[in-house]
């Protein structure tokens, strides 16, 4: 078999991963959803409530390439399956859930679970599917991500609806267990494995053809989430019915299953000099906004186009970041393959921390100025690093 076609060995991988995805997304996700349900419950404030969703995000950060590292000699299928079946429980613990201190301390552990299990997710994609094929794998499983984003979410917070909260994590329990049995049948038994020190994973982090790449994916996310974060109130200020924006928000997340899909084409080829271009054209549709939010239409065609380029980058600088590992320090690709979900956590902090600043400051519509302005930083580390690549393929000539 030619190492340019997937078998079917290959599809029923992807999937596989792509379904864990999914769940993993589905579960970190639909809290944002069902928070006024756990506030209620629980008789806390929302602003309370809302910790949950950032002592996720600050564990999956920190802890992911922490257990990554500590862990990299573990080998991959049985330690995939070991925490997928924590995954279950812990949801399943959610379930029985009676107190804050409780739910919080389930998900935080859920984080590293979750940052851990992503990793490894991309780790196998890119080592057992076909080089020519890579691209489009990785996209499906970051594809899991947009699909709860846009199925999974909303039918956890129905559910949350009809019956409570609780009942939400019953329903990622299940699906934990779906991902289960199809990667006890679908993951490859022989899985690369390196024994190495903590230091020696930890002096990637120290190289700065590394560092530079890590901060692409932090400033893409960073430009995106600049306006993101405040769309709501900039929908408003195009006098968008209230009852249509959760419909608009649903396009949005419908939108960017195709720009998933695209990330898949950019990445197939020459992906980092192509995505020089891809944060210019990114830069240009964030600014474009300042001036077409001012006619619905055209606004929302605009912001159609801003789901169209948000995650176009997913997928090259995910390889970007394990394929210069493979070069510097070959036995710390598992710490680089959970560095691009640690850099998209640090582009969306950085990004609504400074769209918020810049919108208590002074007109709403700014925020888009600065998402373009990132996106052209972006661009331009895009730049050095592309050069950078050139400059050494032509010295190892």
């Amino acid at each position: 078999m030619q190492d340019t076609v997937l078998s079917k060995q290959h599809w029923f991988l992807i999937l596989t991963l792509t379904l864990l995805t999914f769940v993993l997304g589905t579960s970190e996700f639909v809290i944002v959803g069902i928070l006024t349900d756990i506030s209620s419950n629980l008789h806390i404030t929302n602003a309370k409530a809302g910790t949950l969703v950032s002592a996720f995000a600050i564990t999956f950060a920190i802890a992911t390439p922490l257990v990554m590292s500590a862990t990299s000699h573990f080998p991959k299928r049985k330690w995939m399956l070991f925490l997928i079946g924590s995954f279950i429980i812990l949801n399943a613990l959610c379930v029985i859930s009676t107190s804050y201190i409780m739910l919080l301390s389930l998900r935080m552990i859920t984080a590293i679970v979750t940052g851990v299990l992503i990793s490894l997710a991309m780790i196998v994609a890119s080592e057992t599917i076909p080089i020519t094929k890579r691209g489009i794998a990785i996209s499906c499983v970051f594809g899991g991500f947009t699909l709860a984003n846009v199925i999974g979410v909303p039918i956890g917070t129905v559910i949350a609806k009809w019956y409570d909260w609780h009942a939400t994590f019953l329903l990622t329990t299940f699906l934990g267990g779906v991902a289960f049995l199809a990667s006890i049948l679908n993951l490859p038994k022989k899985l690369s494995q390196y024994r190495s020190s903590m230091r020696d994973q930890f002096s990637l982090l120290t190289h700065p053809r590394i560092l530079m790449a890590f901060f692409i994916p932090s400033l893409g996310f960073g430009a995106t989430y600049a306006v993101f974060t405040y769309l709501v109130p900039i929908l408003k200020q195009m006098e968008a019915p209230s009852s249509s924006i959760s419909l608009i928000l649903f396009g949005y997340g419908f939108i960017s299953i195709f720009s998933n899909i695209l990330a898949g084409k950019i990445a197939s080829h020459n992906a980092i000099g192509r995505l020089r271009f891809v944060f210019l054209v990114q830069a240009f549709v964030l600014v474009s906004l300042y001036w077409t939010s001012n006619h619905f239409i055209f606004g929302l065609i605009n912001i159609g186009m801003m789901s169209l380029m948000a995650i176009l980058l997913t997928t090259s600088t995910q390889l970007y970041l394990i394929d210069l590992a493979s070069i510097y320090q070959p036995k710390a690709t598992g710490l680089a393959a959970s560095l691009m979900p640690v850099a998209s956590n640090v582009g969306i902090a950085f990004g609504s921390a400074l769209g918020g600043i810049v919108y208590h400051q002074g007109p709403l519509m700014n925020v888009t100025l600065v998402g373009g302005f990132i996106a052209i930083f972006a661009s331009l580390l895009t730049f050095l690093s592309h050069r950078l690549d050139r400059q050494q393929m032509k010295l190892s000539l």
